[in-house]
């Protein structure tokens, strides 16, 4: 059927995106060029040093159109260890306790892998949304009270819905809301501080727990201030999952 691989799957939803609500490969590219800058000030990230730029993202070549190399993440090899504990064991360990504040999973009608082209919206992640609203319930908060958002970027466009569907902004929105530098260190919501999977390393999201504890710590390698609750997603596209940790 000509879909053997993630990067072509995805490259499906972006296109009906793109048509759908008049997003760009530029506006994809805007993700990337975050990441690669987050990822060049750290130094346990694969792209250390090496932040690029719109025109470069843009001037790479296909892997499956409207998805440019620099649209997907590079291949790694690493480790993440997570320790879990009860909040009472962790009040005597020697490092701040970072608290999990929400943990939800969620299913969309008709799964399928990367998406389902048997919805009727392809341009939607509706198990994102329920993961959200869950998460949202949980933590007794609002998207507004979200400081850092380490969202699943194994691919650009995804990071755009994702913010559509846990409430950042309305649907078709993302490009907007993305403009001006808000998703940087120093915007409204600096998302993927350590370069996400596009920038630091792809271990499947893990990494991302690690940098959304080493943010309610504050000793993240690119802090952002006043940080007291930070979302992790995980896989998009595919039942998924997420976290909020606050302090």
């Amino acid at each position: 059927m000509g879909l053997g691989t993630p990067a072509a799957n995805v490259a499906m939803v972006a296109r009906r995106y793109m048509h759908a609500y008049g997003a760009t490969s530029a506006d994809f590219g805007r993700v990337a060029v975050a990441d690669r800058k987050h990822a060049a000030t750290n130094p346990r990230a694969f792209f250390y040093g090496k932040p690029i730029t719109l025109e470069e993202h843009q001037a790479s070549r296909w892997i499956a159109e409207p998805l440019h190399l620099l649209d997907c993440c590079q291949e790694s090899d690493g480790g993440v260890a997570i320790v879990v504990t009860s909040v009472e064991r962790a009040r005597d360990l020697p490092h701040l306790p970072v608290v999990v504040r929400g943990a939800a999973q969620g299913s969309g009608a008709d799964q399928f892998v990367m998406t389902s082209y048997y919805r009727d919206g392809l341009t939607e992640l509706p198990e994102m949304g329920i993961v959200g609203q869950q998460l949202w319930a949980q933590a007794g908060i609002v998207p507004e009270d979200v400081q850092v958002a380490v969202l699943y970027d194994h691919f650009t466009p995804f990071v755009l819905i994702q913010l559509e569907e846990l409430g950042f902004c309305p649907r078709g929105e993302a490009r907007h809301f993305i403009a001006g530098g808000a998703i940087e260190v120093g915007g409204w919501l600096p998302i993927n501080p350590h370069g996400g999977q596009l920038g630091e390393a792809y271990i499947h999201g893990m990494n991302g727990i690690a940098e959304a504890t080493r943010h309610v710590r504050g000793t993240a390698v690119n802090p952002v201030a006043d940080v007291e609750h930070v979302l992790v997603t995980a896989g998009t596209g595919v039942p998924t999952s997420g976290l909020v940790l606050s302090g």
